[in-house]
């Protein structure tokens, strides 16, 4: 089996394996409590995305390993986590919440996306022991990062439950 074929057998299997366990396990836990909450844990997840920067480290990854993927999947990650991380030291200031939950989510994907396309225009998929010891982040972390931003903007552009009214004028949520 070519090396191109084992790294994608492993990044659609990590796909596979995420999407059983967010369907199974994260998914009925995030839609059972309020949207800033599940916002707050996506973020969380998100907020370790600074580790993206083992991609410029000689020694984790391969001397050979394409420049032109390795900086950008690094500072993209990078940006990500810190307005993932923004976002949640603002969480008291609901606004600006919203705008770095927004803005994280788009810069995030964006990077994913980037990523994706910059590994297939360097032949990354070819040389993936390149990766070295970082071979697991696009396999294991990437899926799961992919997967809840496409939650994230689900819960984003889905319309907000409306509170049902009580007894005698309390509002109650449901």
């Amino acid at each position: 089996m070519s090396t191109e074929s084992i790294f994608q057998t492993h990044l659609v299997l990590g796909y596979v394996a995420w999407l059983i366990c967010f369907g199974a396990y994260i998914l009925p836990w995030l839609t059972s409590i309020d949207w800033v909450k599940a916002h707050r844990a996506i973020a969380t997840l998100h907020s370790f995305r600074f580790f993206g920067l083992v991609f410029l480290l000689p020694g984790v990854v391969g001397p050979d390993l394409p420049a032109s993927f390795a900086a950008f999947a690094a500072y993209g990650d990078l940006a990500a986590g810190l307005l993932a991380m923004l976002a949640l030291l603002t969480i008291r200031i609901r606004p600006v919440f919203w705008l770095f939950v927004v803005a994280f989510n788009l810069v995030g994907m964006g990077d994913l996306i980037l990523d994706y396309y910059h590994a297939i225009q360097a032949g990354l998929p070819a040389r993936a022991g390149d990766l070295g010891a970082a071979y697991a982040i696009p396999i294991i972390y990437v899926p799961l990062l992919m997967i809840t931003h496409v939650f994230a903007f689900f819960l984003l552009l889905r319309p907000q439950p409306k509170p049902i009214q009580a007894f005698a004028g309390e509002v109650a949520v449901p």
